[in-house]
């Protein structure tokens, strides 16, 4: 890169900060108070209108057989083991609310996942007097609050009687730890009154905000669906609503908020005709999105009693979500990178990390822990690179050399180059290499520090949640494509980054400039820069990683140095220059495949002279 372009961008991102600070913002809006006293008012009639009961008439006509349930009082049926708090409803007989007893929000207040305001979960039966809400009826139970311990399982069954024998009845079954409910819906003796049509569910799941950066959050919302063998998303980084009509058959959907799911599981026939929607409202600041999933089961299983189901409400855990086995690929709701990644995240770094919570409290310090395993794996790799750079820096002296000789032509210089390399025995690519190894550790981390929920507000030094930026620093203002905080992290990654590449290169041999490249050099100070944008707003647990990273590469390379020997090296380049003189060396593929390459260059280039020549002497004869 040139130092006008630098210069350039230099100047752009200067007049981008001063437009933010010079350039005032735009007056709030003023709410009209007219609109404010009839949105009050709606809200007010709203609420009544949700629990309003019918009278028979009504009833009558809108439920048919099944009015009778219209009538009634809500029951509240209370439900825990020692991860979840469960409250039932005898109004729909559904789960009303979910309390995550080993976590809390943001602000440090009891989790709910979900509760009456947030989610409706509706199952449509086409009786034939029309389709029948369950959850405006009232059901009945014999079934009450209770504690679940550990090893034991408890049953809660609402049912709607209809007449001797004549039910629908919705059974829960509850374990003693966990978060996965079985979920049974059976029609008994209903032949007269529902019909064979689809029963058609719908689940509308405004999703809360759990965390302190809406906007990131946003971005990660998503409804995962498993169909035809496959998982797929639909929601992911939309800041617009989004519809999607899936036509196979899903076998279970699930509502993923940042660290935590709810979902939906079939252990028989999937969903037919689902219709999945992401729904954002940017002005609101309670809820982070609202997903929508709605799909159609066959109303001859819950006749058949195979109406069966699971609901799981709980942590995106990849330790707990891999282990639903009704559901296959669960465990892919917690995103661990692309699919030539994912091995990696899920065989070796996600074990890794579980095996240092056993011995290390503090997370801050596993990550340190963890750096120094990774790097010392890496070690026989960064010290074969190491060694390949020392001897391509014995070897900068006679490229100036040749520079001399050859002056401007690149492509000539090239070909000098690589025959100075084959004439030594040395491979260019054999740096490469190691570096190139590094790659899918940082990719593979990059991917999996924003998805492991066991950083979740786990505190080192000044940050407070290592799953999330930290920021001590808070800017009166909001700078372009960096935020309005400072991120001592990242901050401090970035100034062991610029360190690590003023080392790097100086013992990185120097490359010949040749016209129209970039100043590699000068590109290894500027990524660091640009990545410090990029990565304030991501969790602290990984910009704190590459910071331990960086400075243990350095120290490793220090350590390195101390074991080899400029002069043994060099010795060993003059020796390998003697025996691929004399034969008595064989040259490696790379060599062989150097030479050939170099060779039909040079004969595509001779051929291109020789046409040239033809050409022009073909000119010089029509001339005369």
């Amino acid at each position: 890169m040139e130092r006008n372009q630098i210069i350039g961008l230099v100047l752009i991102m200067t007049m981008l900060i001063g437009y933010q600070l010079l350039v005032p913002s735009p007056e709030p809006t003023k709410p009209n108070p007219a609109s404010q006293v009839k949105n009050k008012s709606n809200t007010a009639v709203a609420a009544p209108q949700a629990v309003r009961q019918l009278d028979s008439v009504a009833a009558k006509a809108a439920y048919g057989d099944f009015a009778a349930a219209t009538q009634g009082t809500a029951q509240d049926i209370v439900v825990e083991n020692e991860d979840v708090k469960l409250t039932f409803s005898t109004r729909g007989g559904n789960v009303k609310e979910v309390l995550l007893k080993k976590y809390k929000t943001y602000q440090k207040q009891p989790l709910y996942l979900i509760d009456e305001q947030s989610s409706k979960f509706n199952l449509e039966l086409p009786t034939n007097k029309g389709t029948v809400n369950l959850a405006d009826l009232y059901f009945t139970t014999d079934d009450k609050s209770q504690t679940i311990t550990a090893g034991k399982s408890a049953k809660i069954s609402f049912r709607l009687p209809l007449g001797p024998n004549q039910y629908v009845e919705q059974t829960y079954t509850v374990q003693g730890s966990g978060y996965l409910i079985d979920y049974d819906v059976q029609l008994v003796g209903l032949d007269g009154f529902v019909k064979n049509e689809p029963t058609r569910l719908i689940w509308q799941d405004k999703l809360k905000q759990l965390e302190n950066d809406m906007a990131e959050n946003r971005k990660v919302v998503t409804t995962n669906y498993y169909a035809d063998g496959s998982l797929s998303d639909i929601g992911r980084g939309q800041s617009d609503n989004v519809e999607d009509k899936i036509e196979k058959p899903v076998s279970w959907f699930s509502h993923k908020n940042k660290y935590f799911l709810t979902a939906f599981i079939t252990k028989n026939a999937g969903l037919s005709n689902v219709t999945l929607k992401s729904l954002v409202d940017a002005t609101d600041t309670t809820y982070i999105k609202t997903m929508q999933s709605e799909g159609s089961i066959a109303t001859a299983d819950l006749k058949a009693g195979k109406g069966n189901f699971q609901l799981f409400f709980g942590p995106n855990d990849y330790q707990i979500v891999k282990d639903v086995k009704a559901a296959p690929d669960f465990g892919d709701n917690v995103d661990l990178g692309y699919a030539f990644l994912r091995p990696l995240n899920k065989f070796f770094f996600v074990p890794m990390f579980n095996f240092l919570e056993k011995y290390f409290l503090n997370y801050g310090v596993l990550i340190i822990v963890l750096v120094l395993i990774v790097k010392l794996l890496m070690t026989p790799l960064v010290y074969k690179s190491y060694v390949s750079m020392a001897k391509m820096r014995m070897l900068a002296p006679e490229l100036a050399i040749l520079k001399e000789k050859v002056g401007d032509d690149a492509a000539k210089m090239q070909q000098e180059q690589m025959k100075l390399y084959q004439q030594v025995g040395v491979s260019p690519l054999s740096g490469c290499i190691p570096v190139l190894a590094t790659m899918p550790i940082l990719m593979s981390l990059f991917f999996l520090f924003p998805n492991l929920i066991e950083l979740r507000q786990e505190a080192f030094l000044w940050a407070s949640d290592l799953s999330t930026y930290d920021a001590p620093i808070k800017l009166p203002f909001s700078i372009p494509f960096y935020g309005a905080h400072v991120s001592i992290f990242t901050l401090a990654m970035t100034i062991s980054q610029l360190v690590y590449a003023w080392y790097n290169n100086q013992i990185t041999p120097t490359q010949v400039q040749q016209p129209g490249m970039p100043d590699m050099k000068m590109l290894t100070y500027f990524m660091p820069v640009m990545f410090m944008f990029i990565m304030n707003s991501f969790p602290a647990g990984l910009s704190f990683y590459y910071l331990v990273s960086n400075v243990v590469t350095i120290l490793q390379q220090q350590i390195i140095r101390r074991f080899v020997n400029d002069d043994k090296i060099r010795k060993i380049l003059e020796e390998n220059r003697k025996k691929i003189a004399s034969g008595e060396k064989k040259k490696s593929k790379f060599s062989d495949i150097l030479e050939r390459s170099m060779r039909a260059a040079e004969d595509a280039k001779k051929q291109a002279e020789d046409a040239k020549k033809q050409v022009e002497a073909k000119k010089q004869t029509k001339k005369k």
